[in-house]
């Protein structure tokens, strides 16, 4: 599907010059740093400070969410009874971070702690009543969910039947009425006034940890966790700002010499070991989907026992074989997005409809949340992939940024078995025969509440950047503010009046390279994914490129290299 069919809008942020230059003189940045730092909304010198160097210091108090004393009380009294405490978690890397975090910090202070979480296929997402039935028999008294869980109110009643105490912590949306539990952590319900409430699902468990840890006067011991919460947090793609920054700032620097025998192989598997500092991007594309592997492919209780390996040996293979469930994630996720870009060519509706609701019979449940993004990628519609098993159909959904996907889906609530998520990621679970009147309901939703220029995909460039200003120096400042995700996105550039020096190449019959010229200095350039493109790009062609910049280290030669987002040829 050519990427040229969208025409893409860019955007220059505006600019606070006065800021920007008080910024530089104060933190000896040069222009273009101190730009990008005014352009996340920062502009005086705390702030800077503390988006600069953030410490341990600046976490907040954990007590000041809603709940947590009395999920912390309840804990303590489960230890003193000598209960046993199940923690309840979710399959993918935030669930995974989430349940790791709690096993070890109440392990730490003296609970008897199992935990649990459902197999993706077999048992689908969320709490559910004959797990708990499950808890019973093995004579828990107490259930800690992590990641899951504000939704269950049925559930939760159920449990409270057997005689189990539930205690949630979660991120997602609340609905009108909270779960009836003993304590509900989550900075989204309405009445809980935690300054930070962006939390991924293992930023809350690490606040519950936290607080467990205080009260019991092991604070020494927060300091360990924050590592596996800054995997979780920035696989998780919540904004990295606020609290969550000085997790993931604070975490990566931690990777850096991990001690845990898990997060030792996992970074030996990925590549990463060695001196060279952990970005947001490693976590991202090469630790998260070697844990979300396990989850998507078969049971996310591998990514636990990966972290509570008793040596390197075992964690190598435990690593390894994340390794090769991703490899094969990967094949199955390829397979699948050709079958629904398919599609949508031989169904012109699906390319022009509001929202893309495309299934399958038979697609790998595992994957489809991720081909949902890539369709998004391509198209700028939302959209939801829904497989089809037993006519029962299992969907996962993404969004842009003017569509509000869980409201969509709440707007034909009645036509789904269970459903849930967040503004931009969602799950459904539907009967097959209701998947037409989803996509006509759905669609007649967002004609009301999405416009014409909503559908047309914004390049937000930070600066405009001549090629002589383009240089590995100027990437090593940028790189200051680390780490780049949600909320804090790695800067975009843009160049005009360039000229394409030789005939772009196709790379793996996917990518583009091109050497582009500008103000007498060439500069090599990857286009990810854009290989259907070189027949439009011709040696010579004056053209402006938008992109972010990297570092190519190959043969230990180093040079800068621009990695394209968009080029319009002039």
């Amino acid at each position: 599907m050519p990427n040229k069919a969208i025409q893409k809008t860019w955007l220059l942020k505006p600019h606070d010059a006065a800021a920007a230059l008080r910024l530089a003189h104060e933190f000896q940045l040069s222009e273009i740093a101190a730009t990008l730092v005014t352009n996340r909304g920062i502009t005086d010198s705390a702030a800077a400070e503390r988006f600069f160097n953030p410490t341990l210091a600046h976490l907040h108090d954990p007590f000041l969410m809603k709940d947590m004393r009395e999920a912390v009380d309840r804990i303590l009294l489960a230890i003193q009874r000598q209960e046993k405490i199940l923690i309840y978690g979710d399959y993918d890397v935030d669930g995974t971070t989430s349940t790791v975090i709690l096993k070890k910090a109440l392990s730490l202070i003296g609970a008897e702690v199992s935990y649990y979480i459902p197999e993706r296929l077999k048992d689908g997402y969320g709490l559910r009543q004959d797990a708990m039935d499950m808890a019973r028999q093995r004579g828990v008294q107490l259930i800690i969910s992590v990641d899951t869980g504000i939704r269950a109110q049925q559930v939760v009643e159920y449990a409270n039947s057997l005689g189990l105490d539930i205690i949630i912590t979660d991120h997602h949306l609340p609905e009108a009425g909270l779960p009836k539990a003993n304590a509900v952590l989550n900075p989204k319900r309405p009445d809980c006034n935690y300054p930070e409430k962006n939390l991924a699902g293992v930023g809350v468990a690490f606040k519950l940890a936290q607080a467990l840890l205080m009260k019991t006067e092991q604070a020494r011991f927060v300091e360990s966790f924050v590592k596996i919460a800054a995997i979780g947090t920035i696989a998780d793609i919540v904004p990295l700002t606020g609290e969550n920054r000085v997790i993931a700032k604070y975490g990566l620097a931690g990777l850096r010499e991990p001690k845990n025998f898990g997060l030792r192989a996992l970074l030996e598997v990925a590549g990463l070991s060695g001196s060279k500092p952990i970005s947001g991007s490693d976590v991202g594309f090469r630790i998260g989907p070697r844990i979300n592997a396990v989850g998507r492919m078969a049971g996310a209780s591998a990514a636990v026992d990966l972290f509570d390996a008793p040596d390197l040996p075992k964690a190598l293979e435990l690593a390894n074989a994340m390794n090769v469930q991703n490899v094969a994630r990967q094949q199955i996720e390829a397979d699948t997005l050709a079958l629904a870009l398919e599609q949508i060519e031989s169904h012109p509706e699906l390319r022009s409809a509001r929202v893309a609701v495309i299934s399958g019979e038979g697609w790998h449940r595992g994957v489809i949340g991720i081909v949902a993004s890539k369709v998004v990628e391509r198209l700028h519609r939302p959209t939801l992939i829904i497989s089809v098993e037993d006519g029962l159909g299992h969907g996962s959904g993404r969004s842009i940024p003017a569509f509000h996907l869980l409201e969509g889906l709440e707007s034909c609530g009645d036509l789904f078995e269970r459903f849930g998520g967040h503004s931009h990621a969602a799950g459904v679970t539907i009967r097959a025969e209701k998947i037409e009147e989803l996509r006509r309901r759905l669609n007649a939703h967002a004609q009301r509440v999405l416009s014409a220029e909503d559908l047309i995909p914004v390049v937000p460039i930070d600066y405009e950047l001549s090629f002589k200003q383009a240089t590995l120096e100027t990437l090593y400042e940028i790189n200051r503010l680390e780490p780049f995700g949600s909320g804090n996105p790695l800067p975009t550039f843009a160049t005009y009046g360039a000229q394409v020096v030789e005939r772009p190449r196709i790379l793996k019959d996917k990518h583009l390279k091109l050497r582009v010229m500008q103000a007498g200095r060439w500069v090599d350039c990857i286009w990810w994914g854009a290989a259907e493109r070189a027949a439009e790009i011709f040696a010579g062609d004056k053209v402006s490129l938008a992109y972010t910049l990297s570092e190519n280290d190959y043969n230990n030669n180093k040079h800068l290299q621009l990695i394209v987002k968009d080029l319009k040829v002039e």
